[in-house]
């Protein structure tokens, strides 16, 4: 099976041995594991892998004292503690690390940001650098296929989504199970949800509304539970790297939307399996808000995978006017709106006198692959 080289692997090469501890985030069956063992293959004799699933493994390095730890990796220079989240008081024992052994580099990585983040925040203040790895990426699968391939499998990707189970091995029967099982796993084993229905409920009705300004009061009353119960959920689900937010963009211009949010999914496979919706492109209702969601997603990952720290937005006014996705990167605004099929769009005349200079793209089927 080829792998794919992730965009984020140099990066994470280049931060290595600088006496900082390397953190890998990610959701499960994202690629974590095989990214970790690539980079692994460059220090063949001073390296070890670790699978922190692994009993015995949690057992060496909860609460250990740095002499045992260090008796128990030897004279390894790299160390790989996959799934890091699982061991107790990770946070110091990390902590341990880079302050006794500054010349051992530690790599963790963790599937959701909630356990693996709360445990290491404090004890590792300044000492860490943080990663997040996606699914597959457009400009990745480049290695995969030409341009050409790319243009005809991109309703499948829209579909199927961009995990790497899904598109190496062709396995699209393993995308509910993918739904069901893993994105859910680490949120209910480490954040005591008490009504699992009520979760799935909520995550259905946002699957729904991909594309649309949502209202967390409105969700409440379609699902059955309070407002502040619906922001925990979703905050849940954003650090289980299922769902991300977009907020409204606004220089405080009259008439600019400045309270809702839309809500997006990391990956078109998982919302539209949770949807229970596989049909292909051509015979379904929702192709605008499955185009807006991909390209919205591809175009966060391609600034995640460069190390931008670029901010993303959709902009609308309250008379229904809209932009798709604005991206700021502080010095420039790009504007992009998201068409399916070939279609001309004008810049609302508001936008256009207030944001003079804001560079613009229109992005359809036909052209998607200039831009990523």
């Amino acid at each position: 099976m080829k792998i794919i080289k992730r965009t984020i692997q140099k990066n994470i090469e280049n931060s290595l041995f600088k006496h900082k501890i390397v953190i890998i985030y990610g959701p499960r069956q994202v690629g974590k594991t095989t990214l970790v063992k690539e980079i692994l293959k460059k220090f063949p004799k001073n390296s070890m892998y670790f699978n922190c699933d692994e009993p015995d493994i949690r057992e060496a390095f909860t609460e250990k004292t740095s002499t045992e730890i260090k008796a128990f990796i030897g004279n390894k220079k790299l160390i790989i503690l996959d799934e890091a989240q699982r061991i107790k008081n990770i946070g110091l024992t990390l902590k341990l690390i880079i302050d006794n052994f500054p010349k051992i580099q530690v790599i963790a990585t963790g599937s959701s940001s909630f356990e693996l983040s709360n445990k290491i925040s404090e004890p590792l203040t300044g000492r860490k650098y943080e990663f997040i790895l996606h699914p597959f990426s457009l400009d990745e699968l480049k290695q995969l296929y030409n341009d050409i391939e790319i243009k005809r499998l991109i309703e499948r990707f829209m579909v199927f989504g961009m995990y790497p189970e899904i598109v190496i091995k062709g396995n699209e029967k393993e995308l509910k199970s993918l739904a069901q099982s893993y994105v859910y796993k680490d949120i209910f084993e480490f954040q005591n949800i008490k009504n699992p229905e009520v979760l799935q409920k909520l995550l259905q009705a946002l699957a729904l509304q991909v594309g649309n300004e949502v209202s967390y009061n409105e969700l409440a009353g379609l699902v059955g539970i309070d407002k502040n119960t619906v922001s925990n959920y979703i905050q849940i689900l954003e650090k289980a790297f299922i769902i991300y937010r977009l907020t409204p963009f606004s220089r405080n211009i009259r008439n600019e939307l400045k309270k809702l949010r839309k809500i997006y999914f990391y990956d078109n496979g998982i919302r539209n399996a949770l949807i229970n919706n596989l049909n292909p492109v051509s015979l379904r209702s929702d192709v605008g808000n499955l185009w807006e969601n991909f390209l919205t997603t591809e175009i966060i990952k391609k600034n995640v995978n460069n190390e931008k720290d670029n901010k993303f937005y959709f902009w609308r006014t309250t008379n229904g006017q809209g932009i798709d996705l604005i991206e700021d990167s502080g010095e420039k605004i790009k504007a992009y709106e998201f068409k399916w099929k070939k279609e001309s769009f004008r810049l609302p005349k508001i936008f256009s006198e207030n944001y003079p200079n804001a560079e613009f793209k229109l992005i359809n089927k036909e052209n998607f692959a200039d831009f990523l």
